[in-house]
């Protein structure tokens, strides 16, 4: 990480923060999800940097971004990825998302034709029915995510990283620093618009403009996307890519990071490709 950089920009009106591993190579762009912040993909990016420059934003109301007091749906967080990739001439990057930030993409790349390369979605709001369905035995995960929130800010950090220890088993020790400050950043702006509806996804990937890789995993861990919402999913847009990865909730890549990791990189090998990883 000794050559990744943070940097500021004001784009769509609000001051955004991002961190960036730089180097001349294509760019690929993360968008986190919902009360995480951009160095919650700290891994990933450490795993690709030596093919992509991998740029990381903290979304509006998330880490060190701007935290206005309303406009925390898909269309203002769509067009804030969007102004910042034209401010900081990022061309025509890969972008990948995850949960909210997979609806961020998902947005971006439906409103905004020719922006991405390719996108990747981890576990985005998709599903059939009315709503999410319930995963017997768990909370419901918008009470679940204020409650960490709450939690960490209540006993403090250390606190909340015992929290997450416990009861995260299943992660890798570098993921739970940037979780933990994530959390602790997160805006209360963004807590109480955390409610709102959320779009029509079957409109968002029939205008998907560039190719698209659904990634799901076990809907009993936690996850979303169920296989009858993937199908769905397939159905509207044929040349969507779906793989799942088993024995993996809702934070797919942390609780099964190597295959996430291949198949990640070869959805971007075709069609963003990078420079060759040093060990290849």
């Amino acid at each position: 990480m000794s050559s990744w950089f943070e940097g500021e920009v004001v784009a769509n009106g609000i001051k955004q923060h991002y961190a960036r591993t730089g180097g001349d190579r294509p760019v690929l762009v993360l968008a986190h999800g919902a009360t995480d912040s951009g160095l919650c993909w700290t891994r990933l990016a450490q795993a690709l940097e030596g093919e992509y420059d991998v740029v990381m934003p903290d979304a509006r109301g998330h880490g060190l971004s701007d935290a206005p007091g309303n406009a925390y749906g898909s269309v203002d967080q769509a067009a804030d990825l969007a102004a910042l990739i034209e401010a900081l001439s990022l061309g025509q990057p890969a972008v990948g998302g995850h949960s909210m930030g997979g609806r961020t993409v998902m947005r971006l790349v439906a409103d905004y034709p020719g922006v991405a390369t390719c996108a990747f979605l981890e576990d985005p709001p998709i599903w059939v029915g009315d709503g999410r369905p319930a995963t017997p035995g768990r909370p419901n995960p918008g009470d679940a995510i204020r409650q960490t929130v709450l939690t960490g800010r209540a006993e403090g950090r250390e606190a909340l990283l015992a929290l997450g220890r416990a009861t995260r088993p299943t992660w890798a020790e570098i993921e739970f620093e940037p979780w933990v400050d994530a959390k602790l950043h997160v805006s209360d702006q963004f807590l109480n618009d955390f409610s709102r509806p959320l779009d029509d996804w079957r409109d968002l990937l029939a205008r998907a403009s560039c190719p698209v890789l659904l990634i799901t995993a076990d809907p009993e861990r936690g996850a979303i996307v169920t296989p009858e919402a993937a199908e769905a999913a397939r159905q509207i847009q044929p040349a969507l890519r779906v793989e799942r990865i088993g024995d993996a909730g809702h934070n797919i890549r942390r609780e099964q990071f190597d295959r996430f990791l291949t198949t990640v990189r070869a959805f971007l090998a075709q069609y963003a490709p990078g420079r060759a990883p040093a060990n290849a």
